[in-house]
């Protein structure tokens, strides 16, 4: 784990979130691998603290191309962002699979896979997990919730729900933004357990 990045993270959260039961929370996530966890299997940051780094990228983003101080709250726009892909913690398993290295021969090597053992969804786990410690603003839970825009399994099925909620709430499409900026310019491509 990159302490230094872990130090950052810690840093932002209390000094930026005060809400009843962030300590608790705080306390929780120390509890589990968020902090240590890859951000994915394959796509964007799977390696050892990917999704603190993902998170901290999101934070970023958000604050530094979509954060208004004299209309918008610094408090919602750090949970949403720190906090957004919670549902990760806890989720990826490592295994031994089978690849063929650079002289064509076959080794066994770890890859991190997906051992979901509470299936709730994506956006709206991360909701439930912070709302068992603190409560979120309205805002707050709807971009946490579609923060995967159109990637959501909701929002191909066709569901007007995204659309009703990025007219609504504009920290939903903001976040939203930020998670793609991160994933897709800020972050390494490398997979490595």
């Amino acid at each position: 784990m990159n302490e230094q990045l872990k130090t950052q993270f810690l840093d932002i959260y209390q000094k930026n979130i005060h809400r009843p039961g962030a300590d608790k929370l705080l306390a929780w996530m120390e509890s589990t691998d968020f902090f240590t966890a890859p951000a994915s299997t394959r796509f964007h940051a799977a390696y050892e603290g990917g999704l603190l780094e993902h998170s901290l990228n999101v934070y970023q983003v958000l604050i530094s191309k979509h954060y208004d101080p004299s209309t918008d709250d610094l408090e919602s726009f750090t949970l949403a962002s720190l906090l957004h892909d919670l549902c990760k913690a806890g989720f990826y398993a490592i295994e031994m699979r089978n690849r063929k290295n650079d002289r064509g021969e076959w080794e066994k090597v770890p890859v991190y896979t997906v051992d979901d053992k509470f299936p709730y969804g994506h956006g709206e786990k991360s909701v439930f997990l912070i709302e068992r410690f603190l409560r979120l603003k309205n805002e707050e839970a709807v971009a946490i919730r579609w923060h995967m825009g159109g990637f959501d399994d909701a929002a191909k099925a066709g569901s007007f729900a995204i659309a009703h909620a990025y007219e609504r709430y504009p920290l939903a499409v903001k976040l939203h933004l930020a998670d793609l900026e991160a994933t897709y310019l800020c972050e390494q491509r490398r997979e490595e357990p």
